[in-house]
């Protein structure tokens, strides 16, 4: 069975999950979607989110997609994630589609992916007209691609705070403003990349996009050369 865990159902979680499961669904592959997010919907946040009921987003959303596509298996979990459980929810062989807006959570699963034998990460984020999608890729325990961290040192040293670390008061204060035409290019930039990845024809490690100027430029990512043995 296909095993796929989306982290983060906001603004791009909420664009990806119901084209993901459609495909997957007609794909006819069992497959299982567990949805990770520790956050609750707010009707403030309906502008770009779409929920039947306010409640955790992984749980609400979960019960709207087991409704809406029988053919799969959806389960929620409804936390943050964080190193103390990051390894019980990323395990090998998964298929990761990381949708969450701070770089601290985002290094926690690169690093935990990195440990991994098998496993395919694809994430994605943006400001509010521009955005960029990551796909780390890892087979028989080497790098295809980049961990998320190489090419960018705001991941690999953040500065910012993962949710779990923050009050209710402080997520609703620290949130940034976002586009939800931005939220839809990235859930499909990240759509793409999976679709390139499962037909083996995956030619790029990252993808910048900018709606305003209507440009998605793909940019190979090669993973860092082994150093060479020694005793060789």
């Amino acid at each position: 069975m296909l095993e796929l865990k989306i982290i983060g159902i906001g603004g791009i979680g909420c664009a990806l999950l119901p084209y993901l499961a459609r495909y997957l669904q007609s794909s006819g592959e069992p497959a299982r979607l567990t949805l990770v997010d520790g956050d609750a919907f707010e009707a403030r946040n309906g502008d770009r989110q779409a929920f039947s009921e306010l409640g955790n987003k992984a749980k609400v959303k979960a019960m709207e997609l087991a409704r809406q596509f029988g053919g799969l298996s959806f389960r929620a979990i409804p936390e943050f994630v964080t190193p103390e459980n990051v390894g019980t929810v990323i395990r090998s062989g998964d298929v990761v589609f990381l949708g969450v807006d701070n770089h601290k959570t985002r290094r926690v699963v690169s690093e935990h992916c990195r440990r991994l034998a098998d496993v395919s990460l694809i994430s994605g984020g943006n400001d509010y007209s521009d955005g960029n999608v990551q796909v780390y890729v890892r087979q028989a325990g080497r790098d295809v691609t980049s961990p998320l961290t190489r090419f960018h040192p705001e991941i690999a040293e953040p500065r910012d705070r993962s949710p779990h670390e923050m009050s209710c008061d402080e997520l609703s204060q620290d949130a940034a403003p976002q586009l939800l035409f931005t939220n839809l290019a990235v859930a499909s930039a990240m759509l793409n990349a999976f679709y390139a990845w499962r037909l083996g024809k995956l030619q790029y490690g990252e993808v910048y996009l900018d709606i305003l100027e209507g440009k998605a430029s793909p940019t190979p990512r090669h993973p860092a050369q082994d150093p060479p043995d020694p005793t060789a």
